[in-house]
């Protein structure tokens, strides 16, 4: 829960500022328009949203834009279209503004890791305790439970040939920034991830991110917003094969009656309930 009433406010204002950016044309007002229209001074726009959501509100446009042209091209737009129509306005617009989201290659992958340094962080958190893998360039893996031994475990098995290293000071800005969205103080995360996945599993990765925040979609569902209504199975191999819990959000993902599927183990199953159940809270549907 959120500490003051300062902060409510903040967090509502930099929702409300990040619901205007999504709305808004290609070209994104200036920040002295979005600060007349939000009845604040735009040093204290910029100032709250980066606050909150960890990025300015030019970046936070940046990325909507990204993931506009993405979704134009999965639809079948050809480049030049999806471009022009997702407000780059020329190839080096759209060169220049992408966020750098540079994640491991399938061959490093393939490998289980092999030449890769990751360190990791065990914290805190309201579900237990959580589990974060980082390289140079990201996030790898996020995970939940209760057992720091188990954790660890798990980590090294999906990178069995990677470097592995326990950092006592590696609660960094990434951390920090995930616990916040973990506990409903961000609205929105945009942090880096470094993690390797098929066409098919990034395109179910990607329609889970645009679940909203305390809703589920069954298997099925999700099948369809990708264009493959008759591949629900397919898509929860996708949803279990995703190593980042929280950042993509496997848990909003469910069975028509609710539950889980078989490829989850008994600890994925009690976090992906604490998780909805938490953001259900929050986002008071209960």
């Amino acid at each position: 829960m959120l500490n003051s009433r300062k902060e409510r406010f903040d967090v509502d204002l930099a929702n409300r500022l990040a619901r205007f950016i999504q709305e808004s044309p290609a070209e994104l007002p200036t920040l002295d328009q979005m600060s007349a229209a939000f009845n604040v001074s735009p040093f204290h726009l910029q100032r709250t949203f980066k606050r909150v959501v960890g990025i300015t509100p030019r970046q936070y446009a940046d990325y909507n834009r990204l993931k506009d042209l993405k979704s134009r091209l999965r639809e079948g737009e050809n480049v030049t279209n999806a471009m022009y129509n997702a407000g780059y306005g020329s190839s080096s617009r759209l060169y220049e503004h992408a966020p750098e989201t540079m994640g491991m290659t399938p061959a490093t992958y393939s490998k289980g890791g092999e030449g890769m340094f990751i360190h990791y962080a065990i914290v805190d958190c309201h579900l237990g305790r959580i589990l974060v893998g980082m390289t140079e360039r990201g996030i790898c893996a996020v995970h939940i439970g209760n057992n720091d031994a188990e954790l660890e475990q798990v980590l090294r098995n999906e990178y069995p040939a990677a470097t592995i290293e326990e950092s006592a000071d590696v609660a960094c800005d990434w951390v920090k920034a995930l616990l916040e969205f973990v506990k409903g103080a961000r609205p929105h995360t945009d942090l880096p991830l470094d993690v390797q996945g098929t066409a098919f599993q990034w395109k179910v990765w990607t329609a889970l991110l645009e679940i909203p925040y305390g809703e589920t979609r069954t298997y099925g569902e999700i099948a369809s917003m990708i264009g493959h209504p008759k591949a629900a199975r397919a898509v929860a191999e996708a949803v279990n094969a995703n190593h980042t819990a929280v950042i993509i959000p496997c848990h909003r993902a469910e069975c028509k009656d609710g539950k889980a599927t078989k490829y989850y183990s008994e600890r994925s199953v009690r976090n992906k309930k604490a998780l909805v159940e938490y953001e259900h809270q929050q986002s008071g549907q209960d």
